[in-house]
């Protein structure tokens, strides 16, 4: 029984990428993680340098399930009200409407959300977190299932507000894009020389779809070992001198829920070590706060941690 609802898993993740990748080429680790943040009920920030396919890979993944989409441009003059709506006092009924915002969607692409305030970019984090939102003391709860993919761009400083360690911590994952090989900047030519091909896609899974992967990957077995390899990688960040803010509890969490998810989108009812250690960057990477962000990287410090900390080798 738990082998067949992995293959179901992995067949929800193989689907997904297919049809995502005839419009975007290569990325294949990419779509494999995001399909892991939405079976795990996390959000997925986005973030590298402009023309890498961001938005393009939101509106590719948004194409495949049928599920209801929204796209919010952020700008400076974005109010928390254009994004939960509002309450409007209607002359003909002589009586107040709620007058539904773009976060009653259920894929919502919040596309540069850097160039909001700080005012308006927090009121993402109820309904992000809690799956709800309140609007003059009424609270309205969100269509399942709820997913966040937002952009930004980490070059431009000029009119950007940075995201607060707090809403950072709400993202499940921070994935770079990264540039294209020739080969596939080559095949990215050739696919765009005539019509965008996002514009034809179609939806190959549903919600339920994503509700029964939500419901089963917690079955995919997690070794004791396994677990402590999480931890002591953990331990490591706040011990490191490079760092000043280590991973929270909450993140310990995401990384032991985002590697049930990612073995059984392989195909696995067990979870190896090799699976965290391609989930420790997206997961832990925005979740630690470094000394001096300008002389290393969160990645580098990561990397460094994963060569210190041993690795456990029985069998699993």
């Amino acid at each position: 029984m738990q082998n067949e609802t992995n293959q179901s898993i992995r067949h929800f993740g193989e689907v997904l990428k297919e049809n995502i990748q005839k419009v975007i080429v290569g990325k294949e680790n990419v779509i494999e993680l995001i399909a892991t943040s939405i079976i795990c009920s996390g959000h997925v920030l986005l973030e590298d340098i402009p023309g890498t396919g961001k938005t393009m890979m939101a509106k590719a993944l948004a194409k495949s399930l049928d599920a209801d989409f929204n796209r919010i441009q952020f700008t400076p003059d974005l109010l928390p009200s254009d994004l939960t709506g509002l309450n409007y006092f209607n002359q003909k009924t002589s009586e107040f409407q709620f007058k539904k915002g773009p976060l009653m969607n259920q894929i919502i692409l919040a596309d540069e959300i850097n160039r909001a305030t700080p005012r308006t970019q927090s009121s993402l984090l109820e309904a992000m977190e809690e799956h709800q939102i309140t609007v003059d003391g009424v609270t309205h709860m969100l269509k399942e299932p709820f997913f966040v993919l937002a952009t930004q761009n980490p070059i431009e400083i000029g009119g950007t507000f940075p995201l607060p360690e707090a809403q950072l911590d709400r993202f499940f994952m921070q994935i770079k894009m990264g540039y294209p090989t020739r080969d596939e900047s080559f095949a990215i030519l050739k696919r765009f020389r005539k019509d965008n091909p996002v514009e034809s896609l179609q939806p190959v899974l549903t919600t339920e779809d994503v509700m029964q992967a939500r419901a089963n990957y917690t079955g995919v077995h997690i070794d004791d070992s396994v677990t402590h390899y999480i931890l002591d990688i953990v331990e490591e960040t706040r011990q490191n001198q490079n760092v000043e803010l280590g991973v929270s509890p909450r993140g310990a969490l995401a990384m032991f829920k985002a590697a049930q998810a990612y073995a059984a989108i392989k195909g696995r009812h067990y979870v190896l070590p090799d699976d965290i250690k391609t989930l420790v960057v997206p997961i832990f990477g925005h979740r630690i706060k470094l000394i001096d962000p300008y002389t290393t990287t969160s990645k580098e410090v990561l990397e460094k941690i994963l060569e210190k900390v041993q690795v456990p080798t029985e069998t699993l």
